[in-house]
């Protein structure tokens, strides 16, 4: 399926066609969809010490500080989180979010989610 989508570049306008995948499809265009994992430890791509404790998560090219709203399409809960890494490296996950991003959401292992981008906060890197 074919989606089309108008950008605003200043004084001209921009027309965006694209293929969507059975992973990302969505009746949202600025929205993705996928499997969701939990990770935690060590440093991040950006320099910070990953904690578990925070609102933080992994995405494989979204800038750092991009604020994310992650919704578990099994629970419809969601939480806010701020990409500070890079990944999964998994075919067909999305997202890696903290073990505290992901309790938030009601979930430990995998879940199917929706992510949309919701402003940009502020990054070490």
């Amino acid at each position: 399926m074919k989606r089309q989508k108008m950008i605003n570049s200043g004084a001209a306008f921009i027309l965006m066609i694209g293929l969507t995948s059975s992973s990302q499809a969505s009746r949202n265009p600025g929205t993705m969809s996928g499997i969701a994992s939990v990770y935690s430890g060590g440093r991040t791509a950006n320099g910070e010490h990953a904690s578990a404790g925070k609102l933080t998560a992994a995405h494989r090219s979204l800038p750092f500080g991009t604020l994310v709203k992650v919704t578990n399409r099994h629970s419809q809960r969601s939480v806010v989180v701020r990409v500070n890494d890079r990944g999964p490296f998994v075919r067909g996950r999305v997202i890696d979010l903290t073990p505290a991003a992901a309790r938030a959401i009601g979930f430990s292992g995998l879940a199917p989610v929706t992510l949309l981008v919701v402003g940009h906060g502020h990054s070490r890197s």
